[in-house]
C-alpha cells in the first residue's frame, strides 16, 4: 500500500492522532528528522486538519525535497577523456547488477562504455560482471580474486581513454560499510583514478535497496565520508509503497537519486522521475 493511501485509510473521518501520524511517516521510511519537520509544520497550521490536507502537505513537502525534474544521465565524456562513474554499496543490494544495467542503458543510448570489475574481495562479483559484460557486449577489465581494486580502475581508465569510450563504470568494493579499511580503499581508488584525469571520478554513486528503509540512509551517510557522493541508484523500488529512503537521503544528505531498478531485467532500470515516484507513493 502506498504511503499516502495508508494515511488516508488511517485518518479519513477521524481526528489526526499525531503520534500515529509520526509512526506512519517513519514506517514509510521518511526518517525521524523529516517526519518531525512535517508534523511540526502541520501542527503550526490553523484550522481543522483532515486526512486529505495531511496527505497534500506531505506530498508538497516531498516534492519540494526531490524536485520535479527527471534525472538525466551524466554528460558523456569526449574521446580520450571519459566520464568516470564510481559505484559503491554493501553486499546484497544489487550493486553489480545495477552497474551492468547502467552500462547496458548507456550503450543503448549510443555511447562507448568500459567496465572495471573492482569489487575484488568478492569473487562472485568479478564473475557476475564478466558474464554481464559478455551478454551486453561491453569491454571489461578484471583481475584475480583479492587483487588490487585501484590497479583495476587505473587500467580500465587507461583502456577507456585509449579506446575513446565515453564512460568508464567502476564496480567497487561491496563489503560492509562499517569496515574502516573499505573506506580507505575507496579513497585510494579516487586518488588513483585522478592520476590520469584530475577531474575524475566525475560521478560517485551508491546503490541502496529501497526495502531496507533507514538502513539505506545510514549506508549512504557512511559512504558519503569516503566518496563525497553525488548520486544514488535505488533498487527494488517496485511500487510496494517503500522508497521513502529516497526522500530521506536527499533531505538529510543532499544526495539525489539518479536511477532506479524495479526488477531483474535490463529493461527494469531507468532514470529517476520524481513526479512518477510521488504518484507511486500515492
Amino acid at each position: 500500500m502506498g504511503l499516502f493511501k495508508n494515511i488516508l485509510n488511517r485518518f479519513r473521518g477521524n481526528e489526526i492522532d499525531w503520534d500515529d501520524l509520526e509512526e506512519t511517516l517513519i514506517g514509510g521510511d521518511l526518517g525521524i528528522r523529516l517526519t518531525t519537520e512535517i508534523v511540526d509544520e502541520l501542527q503550526a497550521r490553523k484550522g481543522k486538519l483532515d486526512a486529505e490536507s495531511v496527505v497534500e502537505a506531505c506530498r508538497e513537502e516531498i516534492q519540494n525535497i526531490i524536485g520535479t525534474e527527471p534525472a538525466e544521465i551524466p554528460t558523456p565524456g569526449e574521446p580520450g577523456k571519459p566520464t568516470v562513474i564510481l559505484v559503491a554499496g554493501v553486499n546484497g543490494v544489487g550493486k553489480t547488477t545495477s552497474v551492468a544495467k547502467l552500462a547496458a542503458y548507456l550503450k543503448n543510448q549510443g555511447h562507448g562504455v568500459v567496465l572495471a570489475a573492482a569489487d575484488t574481495f568478492r569473487a562472485a562479483a568479478i564473475e557476475q560482471l564478466k558474464i554481464w559484460a559478455e551478454r551486453i557486449d561491453v569491454p571489461i577489465v578484471t583481475t584475480q580474486y583479492q587483487g588490487d581494486p585501484s590497479a583495476v580502475c587505473f587500467d580500465a581508465h587507461a583502456k577507456a581513454i585509449s579506446t575513446g569510450a565515453n564512460y568508464l563504470i567502476c564496480d567497487t568494493a561491496g563489503r560492509l560499510h562499517t569496515r574502516h579499511n573499505l573506506m580507505e580503499e575507496l579513497k585510494k581508488i579516487r586518488r588513483t583514478i585522478a592520476k590520469q584525469d584530475e577531474s575524475a571520478p566525475h560521478e560517485r554513486w551508491i546503490v541502496v535497496d529501497a526495502t531496507t528503509g533507514s538502513n539505506a540512509v545510514s549506508q549512504t551517510k557512511e559512504f558519503q565520508s569516503a566518496l563525497d557522493l553525488n548520486g544514488v541508484i535505488v533498487t527494488k523500488l517496485d511500487g510496494s509503497g517503500k522508497g521513502g529512503s529516497v526522500v530521506a537521503i536527499k533531505h538529510d544528505l543532499g544526495v539525489p537519486t539518479k536511477f532506479i531498478g524495479t526488477g531483474e531485467t535490463e529493461a527494469d532500470f531507468k532514470c529517476f522521475d520524481p513526479n512518477e515516484f510521488v504518484e507511486t507513493l500515492l
